[in-house]
Order: C-alpha cells, then structure tokens, then sequence
C-alpha cells in the first residue's frame, strides 16, 4: 500500500532519515516523542514539503508520478490543518463534492448527524473534538484506500476519542484492502486500533514491531544492582539507571518470567518502550 524508502529531509537542527512500511488490511502506528519527525514525515509522503532524497510509493505508484485521481484515494486529516473556522459543514459540503468523484454525500450527512455537528454553525465556534470528528470524517467519506492520519485525537476526551477510533474501525472493516498510517501520542489508541507500530526518534526508525507482540513479550525488569550484575543480559534491549538499581527493557518476557522468578518484572506499555528506547541506554 506505501513503502518509504530512506526517506531524507534535512533543516538547520534536525534530519529525517526513515524506511517504512503500510501494508493493506492494516493499521499502522507510528509512534515517538514530540519533535521525533512524525509531522515531516506525513508532510513528505503526502508532498507538502519537498524531499532531499529517498523514494515513496503508493499504490505500487511513485508519488511524484501520482495523478489527481491516485491522490483520491488517500484520505487525510493532519494535525495542523483543517477548514476556515467562518464556513460552516454546509459551507464545504459543494467543495468536498467538486473535489472527490466518489464522494460520498448521503454517508457524510449521515455520520454529521450521528455524531451532532451543526451544519450551520461556524467551525471556529465547534469543541475540539468536533473539529477532529469532521476532519476525520472529512477524510473517510470518500471510499479511500489508504487514510493518513497525524494526531487525530490530539486534545480528546475520553469519549470523543472513542467514538472517533470506532469510526476508523468501521472504515476498516468495511474493506480488508483498505489501510491506515497513524501517529498519536496516546498509548491507549495506538493499543487497540494498530495491528504495527514503528518508532521514530530524533528522526529515524529505531524501532518496529507487532502490536500483539509489543504488548505480550516487552517487558520492565526492575532490578537492585546485585541482581544486574548477575543477569543474563543477551535479550534487554534498553537500560536506565534509577535509585534503587536499574530499569530494563527487554522484549523476551517469558525468558526472564521462567529463569528469575524473584525479579520483579512489569509488563511493557507503548509508553514504557517509548521511554526507554530514548531516555535507555543501548546494551
């Protein structure tokens, strides 16, 4: 579905240097702290900046071959972008439909009501979460293949955000072949809705990984200095000292579980690797 090939862009104090990819039928997570290189790296897939280097398809196609029509089939909602807060849904309604064939009008009125955004009010005057409901329903209502998404759940409660990451559900289920790209602060989202995560920091892909693995084999090992000392290092990926010893990542759980029973030993968070992966120390 999209394959990033060393990806590089350069400024004065930093550089995105990343290899990823989104398969179909999948949703993947692109994870990392503020300032890692998520945003430059959606802008340069979707070709609001200009590249330095590196190769992008999508749909089997060279982006910078894309027509019109290929850019169709990719939804988008991007954290820093959105409509003019003076139109109002009614207001946009006559662009979506000049912008995409395959609009799909009846749908959209549909969720606008389900979800109780105003078609006559301002948008400068909805929630935050109104905002980021129509953003994403913006990007869904037009029988996309591949959604791209940064931050969509920025700024929710814990209800909105629920009902947002139900409405990216349904837009999978609908279509095995479909795909989404996500980045989101929230560990909780990424959790339940990616199938892969990447890691991003200080713009490189230092880490890749199964969802369903990430959360049943990472763990923390909290261990005193003895017990550091005298343990079998070979499967911690990432180490952090701390007052009372030493914070460990490790991504074999099991192995530690059966040979050092004493240890204690928590299961890995999506926010826990990202920790250790940029505040640890590497092995």
């Amino acid at each position: 579905m999209l394959e990033v090939k060393r990806l590089q862009k350069v400024y004065d104090t930093f550089e995105l240097d990343c290899s990823f990819t989104v398969k179909s039928g999948r949703v993947t997570g692109l994870i990392g702290q503020n300032g890692a290189g998520k945003s430059t790296a959606f802008k340069a897939i979707l070709g609001l900046i200009a590249k330095d280097s590196g190769k992008i398809v999508m749909f089997g196609k060279d982006i910078e071959q894309f027509t019109n029509q290929d850019k169709e089939q990719i939804g988008v909602a991007l954290a820093d972008s959105g409509f003019s807060g003076y139109l109002r849904i009614k207001d946009i309604l006559p662009v979506l439909q000049a912008m995409y064939a395959e609009f799909d009008k009846e749908f959209f009125l549909r969720q606008m009501k389900h979800f109780h955004l105003p078609m006559d009010k301002k948008i400068k005057d909805f929630s935050t979460g109104m905002k980021a409901k129509l953003k994403v329903l913006v990007a869904v209502s037009h029988h996309a293949k591949l959604l791209i998404l940064d931050e969509p759940t920025a700024g929710l409660d814990v209800v909105a955000r629920d009902e947002l990451l139900d409405i990216l559900r349904e837009f999978m289920e609908e279509d095995e072949e479909r795909a989404i790209l996500i980045s989101s602060h929230i560990s909780a989202d990424l959790e339940t809705l990616c199938d892969d995560l990447y890691m991003i920091d200080n713009g490189k892909i230092v880490l890749h990984e199964d969802s369903d693995v990430l959360l049943s084999d990472y763990a923390i090992l909290k261990l005193d200095k003895q017990q550091f000392d005298t343990i079998d290092k070979q499967y911690i990926l990432r180490v952090k000292k701390e007052v009372y010893g030493y914070r460990c990542l490790t991504n074999q759980k099991r192995y530690y579980l059966e040979n050092y029973p004493e240890m204690v030993i928590e299961k890995g968070t999506i926010d826990d690797v990202i920790l250790m992966m940029v505040r640890g120390n590497e092995q």
